[in-house]
């Protein structure tokens, strides 16, 4: 690894034992939890003493045959969440199973908590999939990241930016979470990433917040990048071995793209602007990826209420047929781009093709 650089000098995190116990304490703040409080200590020093000596995967197996390093130690929870993915990858290659359609709200409104009403973009994913489900031979599966704001335990947590130090040192999938040592746990993206691999094609709805995708959608696009490129060995970088994996990235690293060949489809929409750029910021994300667009009908940026009150905005979606007729266009226009994909009649024009520097 010589000429190999890894640059530190980041600010210390470690927390020392007294705000740890107050930042631990804090998930018992209910009054219910008081007659427990010599539980609670007996658990805050189990959980000080994993802390302390940074035990992020408190089980671990040897990896087994098909590793580079096959007596190296590996999570059994990143195990089996790499075997899930592959089933669920020769769910999608066999040539007998149905049309898989995976369709994502992007919305994190919800009348299951604090807004009190559903999403337009709810509404918006149920008139695709009635779309999808009446087509001979599909079957749809829906997304719906507003449980992240509406459900207990559920969460995504960050993408750490391991790819910026050297892409072989994102795993596919990820294996920065969980990270028992820190409480990361619950982590919705191993099942997230089962969706996407098992789907032939993908619809994303979403509304724009403040020129952006809402934050549950960013979450999850950042939490794809180890689908594009992603090292789906991490014997072979020792772990997060920094050093090591800039070894492999400098030597010639391949890039796989785990999720190329599958269609898409994209409805952004707004009420006064930004539609149209969270459109093309979604499609060249996509497209990036080795997804292929199903069309122009299929990659939409609509106003619902345009300048209208918040109140009566789903009135408006009430009297907007067309964008109700869009939605079920695009929907079919995804239908029939997995059909010609599978038949072997939407072939990839650049499959086989290699970049100068793939990232």
């Amino acid at each position: 690894m010589a000429g190999v650089d890894v640059r530190k000098g980041m600010p210390e995190t470690k927390l020392d034992r007294e705000e740890f116990g107050r930042r631990f304490r804090q998930l018992f703040f209910d009054p219910a939890f008081e007659p427990q409080q010599e539980q609670i200590s007996e658990l805050l020093n189990i959980a000080w003493e994993a802390y302390d000596n940074s035990r992020k995967s408190p089980r671990t197996v040897a990896a087994g045959p098909g590793f580079a390093d096959p007596a190296y130690e590996l999570s059994v929870e990143w195990l089996a969440a790499r075997n899930a993915i592959t089933e669920a990858q020769a769910r999608h290659d066999d040539p007998q199973s149905l049309h898989r359609i995976l369709l994502v709200n992007g919305s994190m409104r919800s009348d299951q908590t604090c807004p009190g009403e559903i999403s337009k973009s709810w509404r918006l994913v149920q008139i695709a999939a009635e779309t999808v489900k009446a087509a001979p031979g599909f079957e749809a599966e829906i997304l719906d990241l507003s449980r992240l704001a509406s459900e207990y335990g559920r969460r995504i947590f960050p993408c750490k930016s391991c790819v910026s130090t050297a892409m072989p040192l994102c795993h596919w999938p990820c294996s920065c979470y969980p990270n028992h040592s820190l409480g990361q746990v619950n982590d919705w993206m191993n099942d997230i990433y089962l969706m996407w691999v098992a789907a032939h094609g993908i619809m994303i709805v979403a509304p724009v917040n403040w020129y952006q995708a809402p934050s549950g959608l960013k979450s999850m696009i950042d939490r794809l990048v180890c689908a594009d490129g992603g090292n789906p060995d991490p014997t072979s970088t020792q772990g997060k071995d920094a050093a090591k994996a800039k070894a492999l990235e400098l030597a010639g690293w391949p890039y796989p793209r785990h999720l190329a060949g599958r269609v898409f489809s994209i409805i952004a929409h707004g009420d006064t602007t930004g539609a149209d750029g969270l459109t093309r910021n979604l499609s060249d994300w996509l497209s990036d990826m080795g997804l292929i667009s199903a069309g122009h009908m299929s990659e939409l940026g609509r106003y619902i209420g345009y300048f209208g009150s918040y109140a009566e905005s789903h009135e408006a979606l009430d009297e907007d047929k067309a964008i109700q007729h869009d939605t079920r266009m695009a929907a079919q226009a995804l239908v029939n781009a997995v059909t010609l994909r599978r038949a072997g009649k939407l072939p990839q024009p650049d499959e086989g093709l290699k970049e100068a520097q793939p990232k």
